[in-house]
């Protein structure tokens, strides 16, 4: 049997959920088993090991895909890289606990903040949200944890706040069952400042409900995650991964709800073409290309 080796994030994240996801249907739809890396860095790491030939593809935050293609921070150089499908859009957020004072994002200067590993695509959101809001990092006191040790850190309260990957994810769910917590919120002028400087993250509505604790409707940040290959990842296994994403969406949705609302942003590519997701100016993979041309997309 044929395999595709995916890289993703860390166990029990985004992208090794939807990875594990996705992979069920690619072996049956195609018989091709999916080998799902872990990748305590995930973006950065997974570009890098598609240059290494390591992995054939690669889950990643979609503000990374461009910097890896044109060699720009903290790539080295440039990575022969290639856009294959978007995989969601989902909320990033962070927690504290219910009873604490922190009810706003600028009330986290001076606190301590998980903010993920070091190094990783999660840690440089924090550096470009804080950054577009003129947050120095000398102004309050990164902690490097991964999402599952920020929740117990949090818990035990060693942490003040914890920046969150897009819900649902059972690491969240776990702490959101364990602890009392509360989201933080944005003011409006902030979100549109971080939304006027970048141009990969979307406004997003947390409905209350959403997960315990959250008991009122917030406006959160949302990035593109994307499937990325390297130009000399086989075509054909380009073409059946993303044919069997195109051909499945209600199902992908289903059976993990992270999917749920993609085919909007594959509707897209008829009123705007491929350009609306080739981020950062990253080409689509030729066998996207053509399995997005026979599933009736105007490319």
């Amino acid at each position: 049997m044929a395999v595709a080796r995916t890289g993703t994030s860390e166990r029990g994240g985004t992208f090794w959920t939807e990875g594990e996801t996705i992979s069920l249907l690619l072996e049956r739809e195609h018989q091709i088993k999916s080998e799902i890396l872990e990748a305590g860095q995930a973006s950065i790491e997974n570009a890098r090991r598609l240059d290494e030939n390591t992995i054939d593809l690669a889950f990643m935050a979609s503000n990374w895909i461009g910097r890896a293609y044109h060699g720009e921070a903290p790539f080295q150089q440039p990575i022969d890289i290639r856009m294959v499908a978007p995989a969601n859009c989902g909320a990033m957020f962070f927690i504290t606990r219910a009873n604490s004072d922190l009810r706003n994002i600028r009330d986290m200067v001076g606190k301590r903040v998980s903010i993920g590993p070091e190094g990783s695509g999660m840690v440089q959101h924090i550096h470009t949200i804080f950054g577009a809001l003129g947050i120095a990092f000398e102004e309050f006191t990164p902690v490097y944890l991964s999402f599952e040790e920020g929740g117990k850190a949090l818990e035990e309260g060693e942490v003040d706040a914890q920046w969150q990957c897009p819900y649902p994810n059972k690491v969240m769910k776990a702490i959101s069952e364990r602890l009392d917590i509360r989201v933080l919120e944005y003011l409006t002028s902030d979100l549109s400042r971080i939304m006027g400087d970048t141009k990969f993250y979307r406004r997003s509505i947390m409905p209350a409900g959403f997960f315990r604790g959250i008991e009122i409707e917030t406006e959160q940040l949302a990035v593109v995650n994307i499937i990325a290959a390297h130009a000399r990842t086989d075509g054909e296994l380009v073409y059946k991964y993303v044919s069997t994403i195109l051909k499945n969406l209600p199902e992908l949705a289903k059976i993990n709800p992270l999917f749920i609302g993609l085919e909007k942003v594959f509707e897209e590519l008829n009123s705007e073409g491929q350009k609306c997701i080739e981020f950062g100016g990253t080409p689509l993979h030729p066998g996207a290309i053509q399995a997005y041309k026979d599933a009736g997309y105007r490319i």
